[in-house]
């Protein structure tokens, strides 16, 4: 592959779709639509990846990442106006210019590679990436010579009755010489239904010249959808996680049923993990190898151990050590760090606290900034009261340690290793080293 420029075109507001957001900002299996262009064009290498931002571009701008350069569309007058934003860097560049739209989060690396390699394979000036549908209504239709080269590309309201019969129809998506890009560019005019500048004009001018414009046609017409409602962005997201779903299959990932499971685009998932019907893991998250997680589990932005059990429980931006038990109904909340072969159970929560090796909260507790040291049991019912109405405290906890049911252990409080508080117990004060302590408020049995 020869020296490549990326030009993605998320100017537009996208009104079909009914939203104060970018129509580019609204999110596929995790992640915004124009995020998933940059990636995949990201793994072309290119020279320059550059976004076209318009409505809202600050905020576009805000919400994409990686190395992208930007360049702002001020009035919205079509395609060809947008990619003459980009005439500064065309005229430093010589090598192929793909323009790609920031609402085809369905796009792969690979298709993307097959357009670039046949351009430049062909020598073309102008390559396209098409496909055929049985109704093509709304779409620009591709126009070819009897040589089966392109001779132009017809906007569907600018379609004469034989012309609107073809269905062989543009995907928008198209490679470029960038040199006679940027000439084809300076000879576009708005004589057309919308008064606007089209991209595809170039296509119809460089083939007048006699330049050689040609066409990839793609058999995944699902692949090249742009998203334009609610409707279409459903259809996006159904056909993008069970893409995620069958790649993870592939990699050695038991998925019960892959129709009703959730998974974002950038999870990472060990082999040989279980995962039930259900099921949500978002983000950021990695889960190692063996893992079951079963229904009804929501995991976001964490990471979770090798062979670790989750069952029914909320898991967010927190970490859980290897061969630890979650659940059911249990809520790991931010800045929780679970260790290695803890049990967590139902109807616990704990919030920004570290939860030493062996430990065990098994029951009905509420556990807020915590540290518990290791192989310490804490008893049914037991709260951390982190709260004085005005500012959050801390509760430390030794190695075992044993923490009696229905236990209040009022921070700021430091239970020593090996120490112990009776059932029912309200702990105000530190408790020492090996120490018992029993009622309300507790006191030493010593």
């Amino acid at each position: 592959m020869g020296r490549l420029m990326t030009i993605t075109l998320a100017a537009g507001k996208g009104t079909r779709m009914k939203s104060k957001l970018p129509k580019v900002l609204h999110q596929v299996a995790g992640k915004s639509m124009v995020q998933h262009v940059v990636d995949t064009a990201d793994r072309l290498n290119p020279i320059h990846n550059i976004v076209i931002v318009g409505y809202k571009g600050e905020l576009v701008k805000e919400k994409t990442e990686g190395k992208v350069e930007f360049l702002t569309q001020e009035k919205q007058l079509g395609t060809g106006h947008a990619v003459m934003q980009a005439k500064e860097q065309l005229k430093d560049f010589v090598g192929t210019v793909l323009v790609l739209y920031g609402d085809t989060p369905l796009l792969t690396t690979n298709t993307l590679s097959n357009l670039i390699k046949e351009h430049e394979d062909q020598k073309a000036a102008v390559t396209i990436l098409t496909t055929k549908l049985d109704d093509p209504t709304g779409y620009g239709r591709i126009v070819r010579n009897l040589e089966g080269h392109v001779t132009k590309i017809v906007e569907d309201k600018d379609t004469t009755k034989e012309e609107a019969e073809i269905n062989e129809i543009n995907t928008g998506i198209c490679c470029f010489d960038s040199e006679l890009l940027l000439e084809a560019l300076a000879k576009l005019d708005t004589d057309n239904a919308q008064g606007e500048y089209y991209l595809t004009d170039v296509a119809g001018i460089l083939a007048k010249e006699g330049k050689l414009v040609t066409a990839v046609v793609t058999d995944n017409y699902e692949e090249t959808i742009g998203v334009n409602t609610r409707n279409h962005l459903a259809k996006a997201e159904k056909t993008l996680r069970l893409r995620i779903c069958e790649e993870h299959m592939t990699n050695g990932v038991t998925i019960i049923d892959p129709n009703n499971t959730y998974i974002d685009s950038e999870v990472e998932i060990g082999q040989d993990t279980i995962i039930y019907p259900f099921t949500f893991i978002e983000g950021e998250t990695k889960v190692g190898d063996e893992v079951v997680i079963g229904s009804q589990c929501r995991i976001k932005d964490s990471f979770v151990g090798r062979d670790v059990k989750i069952e029914s429980s909320t898991v967010i931006e927190s970490e859980i050590g290897a061969a630890s038990l979650i659940g059911p109904y249990a809520y790991l909340r931010p800045g929780t760090k679970v260790g290695n072969e803890v049990k967590v159970g139902d109807f616990v929560e704990i919030k920004n606290s570290q939860i030493g090796n062996g430990s065990k909260v098994p029951h009905l507790s509420y556990i807020g900034d915590t540290t518990i040291g290791e192989n310490t049991n804490v008893g049914a019912g037991t709260i951390t009261a982190n709260y004085d109405g005005k500012d959050k405290h801390r509760t430390v906890i030794g190695d075992n340690a044993f923490i009696g049911s229905n236990s209040t252990l009022v921070a700021p409080l430091r239970i020593g290793d090996n120490a112990t508080t009776g059932a029912g117990s309200v702990v105000t004060k530190d408790v020492k080293e090996g120490d018992i302590v029993i009622g309300v408020p507790a006191k030493s049995m010593d």
